[in-house]
């Protein structure tokens, strides 16, 4: 069977998908290296995996964003990003557009000679790459090693046509459509650094691998051999790139595990006497913004019978003694920083989430209806889907109030999210392990030559 490296950039929500293919790879028969910041080495001794250190981008998101130790312009960076998204979806993107290229092509010719060593050592068949480290990607093009690339967000993080670009949504949500001067400036800053990638790419290729083909487009580029989408195969998505065999793993999460006992306590207390419970999450970046936190939570109590979970990271004090919040009775309102989200969505009506790949991933196999609040990146790609899916409601997060957050989750809390039975039969007859075993039939034939060596 064949050895196989699983490389992620140091990224919590990216790592941990991964593993999960990964692990479903092994059971396959593979020997699967995680290769990761040395942070994420437990998560891979967690999935079962062997682990070797590659860290491939300068900053890193451990589990909580804020929390995760920064070098200065990352954290500066990282303070730029959430201040943006106070100021709309198309400020937000502007400034992801501004901050792509030190954070997604950074030292690639370091990354190469890493990646180089990488392959000397582990000698491994193919790769899994993640398709946003970019600059992996990159290095395993100059080297010519057979690789699968694993996109982990929206199908359209992957631009397949000439007027597809990567950081302009694919499509929008109604409630945070744009207008079309703003989106025209956007489009216009996406298409430069198009541009400017592509030339990047094609100076460190044409250093390294004068020999190669030149990547024609640095953010098309991916495997010749394997896509792996971990995303439902909806039909209205934009076609895959031609070339690789399309894989929609349709999610990857781990297996359903318990609860502890005390959340098993959490749970109990909140649910007494048969009410709903709504669980609040916007991911490990988002948590940040606690003010629409404040806001939903705030909704969830005084509009509606269910109870309240929400995970604040590291506005956990904020929220934990805001003078909106402070009166709310403990069997209705519990505030932590991280929470079990996998695990509570088994006892969750409904959940308001950010509009994370994983997030919508994770709902949609726990057949959970979702109010959606769309940031950053792909999450206006996602909500669209969502609603478009009958999943659940999209709202505009720098817009809502208590009213409207109310009126959204008594519809869902009501009516539940009419497509969700259907699209979550499909996710499970999918997942990490029929991902893995088409994966693998996939790379089968690809040739590996050692050229790195």
């Amino acid at each position: 069977m064949p050895r196989v490296v699983v490389i992620s950039p140091p990224f919590r929500s990216h790592a941990a998908p991964l593993a999960v293919l990964g692990a479903a790879l092994r059971d396959t028969g593979a020997d699967v290296t995680l290769a990761c910041a040395p942070a994420f080495a437990g998560l891979a001794e967690e999935h079962g995996l062997d682990f070797a250190e590659l860290t491939v981008t300068r900053n890193a998101n451990h589990g909580v964003a804020e929390r995760t130790e920064q070098a200065d312009d990352e954290a500066r960076r990282l303070r730029e990003f959430l201040d943006a998204t106070r100021d709309g979806a198309v400020a937000t993107l502007l400034t992801q557009a501004r901050h792509r290229r030190d954070d997604m092509l950074a030292d690639p010719d370091r990354i190469l000679a890493e990646v180089r060593g990488l392959d000397r050592k582990l000698r491994p068949d193919w790769y899994l790459v993640d398709q946003l480290s970019y600059p992996v990607t990159l290095a395993a093009h100059c080297l010519d090693l057979p690789y699968a690339t694993f996109c982990p967000g929206h199908p359209s993080y992957l631009p397949a046509g000439p007027e597809a670009f990567f950081g302009l949504p694919h499509a929008w949500p109604e409630a945070v459509r744009p207008e079309p001067d703003a989106l025209a400036r956007l489009r216009d800053a996406v298409a430069a650094n198009d541009a400017a990638f592509t030339e990047a790419f094609q100076r460190v290729a044409g250093r390294h691998a004068p020999g190669r083909p030149r990547p024609e487009r640095a953010f098309a580029l991916c495997s010749p051999h394997a896509l792996v989408f971990n995303y439902p195969p909806l039909p209205w998505l934009p076609p895959a790139p031609p070339g690789p065999v399309p894989v929609y793993a349709g999610h990857c999460t781990p297996r359903p595990v318990g609860l502890d006992a005390h959340w098993r306590a959490v749970v109990a207390r909140l649910t007494a006497g048969g009410r709903p419970l709504v669980l609040v999450a916007f991911g490990t970046f988002l948590s940040a913004r606690h003010d629409v936190l404040r806001t939903v939570a705030r909704a969830a109590l005084d509009r509606t019978d269910a109870s309240v979970i929400v995970a604040a990271g590291g506005r956990t004090e904020e929220l934990a003694h805001d003078p909106q919040l402070a009166a709310a009775p403990p069997e209705r309102l519990h505030v932590a920083a991280s929470v079990p989200q996998q695990a509570l969505l088994a006892h969750t009506a409904v959940m308001v989430h950010h509009g994370g790949n994983n997030s919508f991933t994770e709902c949609l196999v726990a057949g959970v209806p979702a109010l959606v609040l769309p940031f950053s990146s792909d999450q206006f790609a996602i909500a669209h889907d969502l609603e478009r899916a009958g999943l659940g409601l999209a709202r505009d997060p720098n817009t809502l109030d208590a009213a409207t957050a109310g009126a959204a989750l008594r519809d869902l809390l009501t009516t539940g999210g009419p497509g969700t039975g259907a699209w979550r039969a499909e996710a499970l007859a999918a997942g990490p392990h029929h991902a893995a075993d088409r994966l693998v039939r996939a790379m089968r034939n690809a040739p590996r030559a050692f050229a790195a060596s």
